[in-house]
């Protein structure tokens, strides 16, 4: 199971930082979502993993999970949630006004350097 978790944080860091580097808006913010996933599950993992054990201690319990990697997890997706709509805001004002999609334009020189 810690292989499988492991796995799915690299994929997702992988793919993550391979989107973010992309020269259009939409992939950058897919791949900031990516990120954020792994982050996610790197934080659930970080509880170590447990199947059917309560979260907390109680007197009868001999075993119990640690609840805060789980509140962390339940953190970090409504700011990720947040962010992620604020930054599609900005993208969305950004292509509206320049009409292109593109993250570094320059913009277009004649042969003489002036700009058109």
């Amino acid at each position: 199971m810690e292989l499988l978790l492991a796995s799915a944080v690299g994929v997702l860091t992988a793919a993550g930082v391979y989107l973010v580097l992309r020269q259009r808006t939409f992939p950058v913010i897919v791949g900031t979502a990516f990120l954020s996933y792994a982050v996610n599950v790197f934080l659930f993992a970080s509880g170590r993993l447990a199947v059917h054990q309560p979260p907390v201690l109680t007197d009868a319990a001999t075993a119990y999970t640690d609840p805060l990697p789980q509140a962390l997890v339940l953190t970090a997706i409504v700011i990720s949630f947040g962010m992620t709509a604020v930054v599609v805001m900005v993208a969305l004002g950004a292509y509206l006004s320049s009409e292109d999609d593109h993250i570094d334009d320059l913009p277009e020189t004649d042969d003489e350097g002036a700009q058109s």
